[in-house]
This record gives C-alpha cells, sequence and structure tokens, in this order.
C-alpha cells in the first residue's frame, strides 16, 4: 500500500511553542488519518522534522510500504534526500531518526510545495497551536 503523507511543523517564535500537522492520504486524495499535536517548544526546523516522523509512523501503522512524503521544508527536504548536510547538532538525531523511519518502507520520496499547496497540514498546526 503506498500513502501520501503532507506534513508540516512550526513554531511561533523561534524557538517557541510549536506544533505539528500531518495529514495521510491516498495517492487518489482520500484523507486516512490527521494528526493535530502540540509538541512543547522547538523550533521551526525541529518542528517539520517532528512532523515527519509523526507522519512516517502513522504510515507505518496503517500498513504502508510506499510513502511519499509532501511538505513546505525546503531544509528538511534536502537534508532528507541527502543534497544538504546536516549542521545544527539539534537537527542531527531527527535527520537519522528520519532516515531510519524511512529504511524501513519499500520506496520513498519526499518533495517539497508551496506552502499553500500544503494548507491542510498548516491549518492543523496552527489548530494545536490554538488549541
Amino acid at each position: 500500500m503506498r500513502l501520501v503523507l503532507h506534513v508540516d511543523g512550526g513554531a511561533r517564535g523561534n524557538p517557541g511553542p510549536a506544533a505539528i500537522g500531518v495529514v495521510v492520504s491516498t495517492p487518489e486524495g482520500e484523507t486516512v488519518e490527521q494528526v493535530a499535536e502540540a509538541i512543547g517548544e522547538a523550533t521551526n526546523n525541529v518542528a517539520e522534522y517532528r512532523a515527519l516522523l509523526r507522519g512516517l509512523e502513522a504510515a507505518r501503522a496503517l500498513g504502508a510500504r510506499e510513502v511519499e512524503v509532501v511538505g513546505d521544508s525546503e531544509l528538511v527536504a534536502r537534508q532528507v534526500s541527502g543534497d544538504y548536510r546536516v549542521k545544527h547538532p539539534a537537527l542531527r538525531p531527527l535527520h537519522a531518526a528520519a532516515l531510519e523511519a524511512l529504511a524501513g518502507f519499500d520506496a520513498w520520496t519526499i518533495r517539497t510545495v508551496p506552502r499553500a499547496q500544503n494548507a491542510a497540514a498548516d491549518a492543523l498546526v496552527n489548530s494545536a497551536l490554538d488549541g
């Protein structure tokens, strides 16, 4: 089974109160799960990684063997794909955890889209921060 993960993380202040949003859907666009969670104080980049990890966890629990990750963080996408080095010490363990989680799937892709095309995940972030 293949699932599409729209992931987003954000912090109000950087660092500040942070949250994650994940929309798990079929390739045809049917939403099968949504996650909106406050994660305490974090930076935007830490929140983006935490959203990715939570999305991969949800996909695994649903039985996915292939995932397409869609987000609006170019940094996370390029670090995970190996285009950028992970320089910040706080991101290294999250990056390693993401690669380990992705290795558990038969196939995966990660790509970035403009924030407007990731609006559902972004709305979940804001609802968790407002809640």
